[in-house]
């Protein structure tokens, strides 16, 4: 019966996620446009990366926009997780905000951030998009925006933080800012770090926001490295040399985290409560 209900998830795993892995593999060995039968051609696939201009401009976007945009997006969902956390007059405010982002399309990111600027009484009509300085933090903003997942596992540990420990910390004197930083922050660091990790890889992995408002425009300013490899792919046929950016970007994505998990004892208390 195990093996009769694990079926669809088994044959779902090996032939629509490891087979086209293993082929990808082979392509990125090949000279294939899709159009005609894959050419072995060895690593000249990866060779091109060296002398390649936007496959580094690419990946110097993406860097930029996971290490800005991971940081902001789990900075505010704690923020607002602790919001949340108590029952306030603002408690309704944030849990609509928190799906705004599924109502305010990217299409209309510059008029948005032009009114809010407004409100504040700063008159702007800037095209935010049009500019290669600023056109990168449209992206970043609308993705912070969209902190949900984590501000919902920051809730959950902050509710399980035992009251007695606060408690004790008054007795104590210990005011808002060090109850924070030596009981609220090191009981958070596991799920801090979890967030951090798939955050980080989903940063790399953005791919929606750039394609849909930017395609990497202006001046390549916003080509984030998976658009890229979707351009290579499937608008220029090169869809060899895509899949090999595709090899490259795991052995990135496979990189960072294992720096992550090196690094995870010196920082992530799992002493428990």
């Amino acid at each position: 019966a195990g093996y009769v209900f694990t079926a669809p998830l088994i044959f779902g795993f090996l032939f629509f996620l490891l087979v086209p892995m293993i082929i990808s593999m082979y392509y990125s060995f090949c000279d294939y446009n899709i159009l005609s039968p894959a050419k072995f051609s060895g690593l000249a696939n990866y060779k091109k990366m060296i002398t390649d201009d936007t496959f580094w401009l690419s990946l110097k976007v993406t860097f930029y926009f996971a290490f800005v945009s991971v940081p902001l997006k789990l900075i505010f969902a704690l923020f607002v997780a602790m919001l949340l956390l108590k029952n306030s007059k603002l408690s309704g405010f944030y849990r609509a905000a928190y799906y705004l982002p599924s109502v305010i399309g990217g299409s209309v990111a510059d008029g948005v951030i032009n009114r809010l600027l407004q409100a504040v009484g700063i008159p702007c009509e800037k095209s935010w998009l049009g500019d290669t300085k600023t056109a990168i933090w449209v992206l970043i903003f609308l993705v912070v925006w969209q902190f949900g997942s984590s501000m919902l596992i920051f809730l959950s540990a902050l509710k399980q933080i035992p009251a007695s420990l606060y408690e004790a910390a008054d007795i104590d004197g210990a005011g808002k800012t060090d109850r924070f930083f030596r009981i609220t922050l090191p009981l958070l660091t596991p799920n801090i770090f979890f967030n951090l990790v798939m955050q980080l890889i989903n940063g790399f992995l953005a791919f929606s926001q750039c394609y849909i408002i930017t395609q990497g425009k202006p001046m390549n300013s916003t080509l984030l490295y998976t658009v890229y490899m979707y351009q290579q792919s499937f608008e220029y046929y090169n869809t060899g040399y895509g899949a090999a950016l595709a090899w490259v970007m795991l052995i990135i994505i496979g990189t960072m985290t294992a720096v992550l998990f090196a690094t995870k004892k010196f920082w992530v208390y799992e002493g428990g409560f």
